[in-house]
């Protein structure tokens, strides 16, 4: 979409990095920060790219601090995007041949027609009645706080994962806020993930109504990915 940068979000719960502009080969003078803003006016679309985790302990503080902005801004539908991983998958199922699994705050149970229209899963392993579901959705009411604590270690179940992680936590709050909430998650292993980031983009295209790739139209591939495995290895030592 060549979305321009509009600006950063500074943000205490979000460990900090620097780093060169990540789409051009050479250094610009135009740093890349923990949490950019980029917007594509064409598209009315608003991107933030978050590049470094969530302290632990705060993801909670940041799922909070991100909805009310959000909410601030007047946005009406926010895609979350995130990676999930693989040996946490409880129910495999590869016959739809989609990776992307999704969640949605259409109806209580997050599950979205179009999104099954679109051939992608729903997460079953998601249940707002599911201890720690419903502690976060507490935490969005103002006479709840953190300090009431979340269940403890001892009560853990087999479905404590997903509502331990980033994605879960704005879910939650944004959904609270009454803004409509689509997450487009992928089960990924370790070791090459670029194919991962394609699927996910691909899904966010066709959610949105975008077509990257029709027309002559390609992916911006950042720059750093060139040295993701670093140089090939000299042919002097076979």
């Amino acid at each position: 979409m060549r979305a321009a940068r509009i600006g950063y979000l500074d943000d205490p719960c979000v460990l900090p990095c620097i780093g060169n502009n990540a789409y051009e080969p050479l250094p610009m003078g135009e740093l890349a920060l923990p949490l950019e803003v980029y917007e594509s006016t064409a598209n009315a679309l608003t991107l933030v790219q978050q590049r470094s985790p969530v302290i632990k302990g705060k993801v909670v503080d940041f799922a909070k601090n991100l909805a009310d902005f959000i909410a601030t801004c007047g946005k009406k539908h926010v895609v979350l995007l995130s990676s999930l991983d693989f040996g946490r998958w409880q129910q495999i199922d590869t016959s739809s041949g989609s990776q992307i699994h999704y969640l949605s705050s259409t109806k209580d149970d997050g599950t979205d027609d179009y999104c099954e229209q679109m051939g992608w899963r729903s997460l079953h392993e998601y249940d707002s009645e599911q201890s720690r579901w419903k502690y976060l959705s507490t935490l969005t009411e103002a006479k709840t706080t953190q300090e009431d604590g979340p269940p403890s270690d001892e009560e853990l179940e087999e479905g404590d994962y997903l509502p331990s992680l980033p994605f879960a936590s704005l879910f939650t709050f944004l959904k609270a806020k009454g803004i409509k909430v689509t997450c487009l998650l992928c089960y990924c292993s370790e070791g090459d993930n670029i194919p991962d980031a394609f699927n996910l983009a691909e899904a966010t295209g066709k959610l949105l109504g975008l077509r990257p790739g029709d027309e002559g139209i390609k992916w911006v591939i950042p720059y750093s990915w060139k040295s993701v495995y670093g140089p090939p290895p000299d042919l002097s030592i076979f």
